[in-house]
């Protein structure tokens, strides 16, 4: 989901997302788990604060989008701390992942594989983020619950106000829950102009995901509350799964 316009009113009216404290639990697994350097890729990076702040820890990294406009805002912040010499970016498809070679670690966050599904698409991308990966690699990502789809997104309408523009969501949920078709409206308030897009959510339970990343070859190391990096709880908003790839793509084709 490219999201086009709104890209860049991303970061103005994701105000309130902590990055801070998503950087502390991301770095946190990667060192727990190994990986203190070596090229990490970010699937899905949007405007990439994380990004950054992985590359200002020493990672080599790489930035995938589908969006050329948020990689053109990735691109500026990158120039303004001056090292933009220091990361990859790559305008993909993730479900068409090409990375060039064999990463350490990959991590997604806001939502990116929400926006994948139906089912087998969600499969395949997962199946591409493993096919890149080392043996003892760290896939680490979120997504919303099928609690927040159901009882939160629902069908309800929200505005998120910026001092630039004003951003209207509408959502509107599948009869079984498992998808949510959201419509964007932005409203320029300097020039008066509005622009519309259209996407769609796709939900999955905990132990549906768990089963996909087994069949790609990943060990599931911990699954949290992706708000409060606690326990989750029954009204958790969103996942965030920790996995690990149990061995190389060129295991995999040796052993059939």
């Amino acid at each position: 989901m490219p999201y086009n316009e709104f890209a860049y009113f991303y970061d103005e009216l994701n105000g309130e997302a902590d990055y801070d404290v998503l950087y502390t639990y991301v770095k946190g697994q990667l060192e727990e788990h190994g990986v203190t350097q070596g090229i990490v890729a970010d699937l899905g990076c949007g405007t990439g604060d994380l990004t950054l702040m992985l590359t200002q820890a020493g990672y080599d990294m790489i930035g995938v989008d589908q969006s050329e406009e948020m990689l053109a805002v990735l691109r500026e912040k990158a120039d303004e701390l001056g090292i933009a010499d220091r990361l990859l970016l790559l305008r993909q498809d993730i479900l068409e992942l090409d990375l060039f070679g064999t990463i350490r670690a990959a991590v997604s966050t806001f939502d990116t594989y929400n926006h994948i599904g139906p089912a087998p698409r969600f499969e395949k991308a997962v199946e591409k983020a493993a096919f890149f990966m080392e043996k003892g690699g760290v896939f680490l990502f979120d997504l919303n619950t099928p609690y927040k789809h159901r009882q939160v997104l629902a069908d309800n309408e929200f505005v998120l106000e910026g001092p630039d523009a004003v951003c209207r969501w509408k959502n509107a949920c599948s009869p079984a829950g498992e998808r949510v078709d959201i419509a964007i409206s932005i409203d320029y308030l300097d020039t008066g102009e509005t622009f519309r897009e259209e996407f769609s959510e796709y939900t999955y339970e905990a132990d549906y995901v768990k089963a996909v990343l087994e069949r790609a070859g990943f060990r599931l190391a911990a699954l949290r509350d992706g708000e409060t990096f606690g326990p989750l709880r029954p009204d958790s908003q969103r996942y965030i799964f920790t996995a690990i790839k149990q061995y190389t793509q060129l295991e995999k084709d040796h052993n059939g």
